[in-house]
């Protein structure tokens, strides 16, 4: 951009205008020629450069204003053309300000000496007193995040993770702050050291200090009413509004939060939403949710969670301090009034009800309920697989990412079924089994890991783990074989089930989020302790590529387990053997379906209509509840778990019909 000194005759019009300036040659303007009319009691201190004003802007209510500067003091501030100042209490000060970005009724808006804008800042998260830090930047990810926070036992690794959290920070480091394109700023009282992003809106703000807004035109951000922030990292398409107040957080894509929720030194990753409650030293995967008034999440790591009202977790025993942590596997839900004494780990989708003080690791147990019953937990494996809660989660959480910056900084797998799951539920049937053996199989209760399992609900478990391992492996199978040709031999079939890859076998993990083998995981650590990986980019690509190969690595899992788990040996398998399988997997989706059904049909029962057709007679109140509700038969979910057994059916007697050919 070519600035210009101002003439004389432009100078006597800014002056004319109210205008006032200690040294006007350091007052520089790009526009051919100055239109005094848009300046009106601007006072220019430093180096104060601005474009050209030839635009309106118009605001809700039919108001036009027009572009320009008024009311305001600028120092060593540069305005780019068609903006529009006005109304600034104290002054602007170290500001490089967008085109067409509108700044009003502003306190204060200023840098002071060299920032890195939040760049850099250290957050406690899982543990308040230390030990778990990660430093935050504008291209953390959760993989990322989560390979900082839990695998502290490899020193080198968290060494060049924070180096490179540093060299960005540095990166980043400026004496001047930047407010992008197309901004808007209007009644914020205080910003200092913010650096705002193209499109953001922030509105009636209280406090923002030391922090960068992620901002683009595809996915804006918006900062509302009474919002307090303080060294912060707010990411594309995030909402925080209505008196929320946020210290040393990260905030990631397309997150919202309002009602005045409080958080501190926790890490939020993409769609995650907080309303109402408090968190501290969380680190919340994707679509952590929490809405409640009386809801704390502390010292936790969560993902795909959603906290009833009134739950809350303690990591402080009164003894060595608030040292204590704890983690809800992703999908793991609480229920209203819920209370974990941490240390305590919760398996994948399981399901928290009461209050539970001794300290319980039910990873091996996945969807499992965790129910307490005068001051003892008691588990039931499994039971939450045939929950319609459950699949409903499972369906809504792709609807509801509503991420639209392409620049992904997470990867999230939404499968309720991996091989992060099932390789917990196989262990979760060897575990049970080991209960009976130890205690015998006519004991009333087993003693796991400060829980009780009572008799019924173990061998439902054992039942309800045998029949979703079916389910998975021959989803897998019959995903693998969908392109075999009618009538194939047992060597065309034992062809197409040879593993594409050798990567994939052994232990599964979760990285908040994305699902892959753990030596794959170990693979990247080491190449970054070597500096094979130099920078940050090249750590989420590298993960963003393990992400889109889950389907191939999936298969070389399942294909080892066929042996173990059907004692059938897919070197060897045969047609006949494949169509075992599948009526298999037919018996276990159908059973798992129609039980999921009955689950649903709970909801419409006449103990579901209590409350409804209040002044009326029987027949008022169904007729109450349907007209609210709607009739059972033909509920949305009702009907596609109806669509979903024929379909899975016909998918099943497809391959079989091809085989028997």
């Amino acid at each position: 951009m070519q600035y210009r000194n101002l003439t004389t005759s432009e100078i006597s019009s800014l002056e004319a205008s109210g205008c006032t300036a200690r040294d006007w040659s350091r007052v520089l303007t790009s526009a051919k020629s100055l239109d005094a009319s848009r300046f009106s009691c601007v006072n220019f201190i430093g180096e104060v450069h601005f474009g050209s004003f030839d635009k309106d802007f118009s605001f809700p209510g039919n108001v036009i204003k027009p572009a320009g500067i008024r009311n305001a003091t600028l120092g060593n501030v540069t305005v780019h053309d068609n903006c529009l100042i006005e109304n600034i209490s104290n002054y602007i000060s170290n500001y490089e300000i967008g085109e067409g970005s509108c700044i009003e009724n502003v306190d204060l808006m200023y840098v002071d000496g060299e920032s890195t804008f939040g760049n850099g800042v250290e957050v406690s998260v899982m543990s308040e007193t230390g030990g778990r830090e990660v430093r935050i930047h504008e291209r953390l990810g959760a993989q990322m995040a989560y390979v900082l926070t839990i695998y502290r036992h490899r020193p080198e690794l968290v060494s060049r993770l924070n180096a490179l959290a540093t060299a960005y920070a540095s990166s980043r480091k400026s004496s001047t702050g930047v407010v992008g394109s197309h901004v808007t700023i209007r009644n914020t009282r205080y910003i200092n050291g913010v650096r705002i992003g193209d499109h953001a809106v922030v509105s009636g703000a209280s406090r923002l200090r030391n922090g960068t807004i992620v901002s683009n035109g595809t996915a804006p951000v918006c900062i509302g009413h009474g919002v307090i922030a303080d060294d912060f990292i707010i990411c594309s398409g995030s909402s925080i509004e209505d008196n929320t107040t946020i210290c040393r957080c990260f905030i990631g894509q397309s997150c919202h939060f309002g009602h005045g929720y409080s958080a501190t030194d926790s890490l939020f990753f993409s769609n995650c939403q907080g309303e109402n409650g408090e968190a501290c030293a969380i680190f919340a995967g994707p679509f952590t949710v929490t809405h409640h008034k009386s809801t704390l999440l502390i010292a936790g790591m969560f993902s795909f969670m959603n906290a009833g009202s009134g739950s809350n977790q303690s990591n402080h025993m009164y003894k060595l301090g608030p040292i204590h942590q704890g983690i809800l596997e992703r999908g793991a839900k609480t229920a209203s009034d819920s209370y974990i004494l941490w240390p305590s780990r919760v398996g994948a989708f399981s399901l928290v009800m009461g209050r539970h003080v001794t300290h319980s690791d039910t990873t091996n147990l996945p969807f499992s309920y965790l129910i307490e019953q005068q001051n003892t937990t008691y588990l039931a494996p499994g039971v939450n697989l045939r929950s319609v809660g459950t699949i409903r989660d499972a369906q809504k959480w792709p609807k509801r990412d509503a991420r639209k910056d392409p620049d992904r900084l997470d990867c999230i797998n939404y499968n309720l079924l991996s091989p992060f799951t099932i390789q917990k539920m196989i262990k979760g049937i060897k575990l049970l089994h080991n209960l009976q053996y130890s205690s015998g199989e006519l004991s009333d209760e087993y003693a796991y890991h400060s829980t009780k399992i009572k008799n019924s609900s173990l061998k439902k478990g054992l039942e309800l783990y045998r029949t979703a391992i079916i389910k998975f492996l021959g989803n897998s199978l019959i995903k693998r074989l969908e392109h075999l040709p009618s009538g194939a031999s047992d060597k065309e079939i034992q062809d197409a089930m040879k593993p594409d890859t050798t990567i994939g076998t052994g232990h599964w993990v979760d990285l908040s989020g994305m699902i892959a083998p753990k030596s794959v995981i170990e693979d990247v650590m080491s190449r970054i302790e070597s500096g094979e990986i130099g920078s940050i980019d090249e750590i989420n690509s590298t993960f963003a590529e393990i992400h889109r190969n889950y389907y191939t690595y999936e298969w070389t899992w399942a294909y080892d387990e066929y042996k173990d788990f059907f004692g059938i040996d897919p070197v060897t398998i045969t047609a006949a053997d494949v169509i075992s399988i599948v009526e298999q997997w037919k018996e276990a989706v159908i059973g798992l379906d129609k039980t999921i059904y009955e689950d649903a049909r709970k909801e419409f029962s006449l103990a579901s209509m209590t409350g409804f057709g209040a002044d009326g007679t029987k027949e008022d109140k169904e007729m109450d509840f349907e007209q609210v509700r709607g009739d059972f038969e033909s509920n949305a979910f009702v009907t596609a778990v109806q669509e979903h057994i024929k379909a899975k059916e016909a998918l099943g007697n497809e391959l079989i019909s091809r085989l028997s050919r």
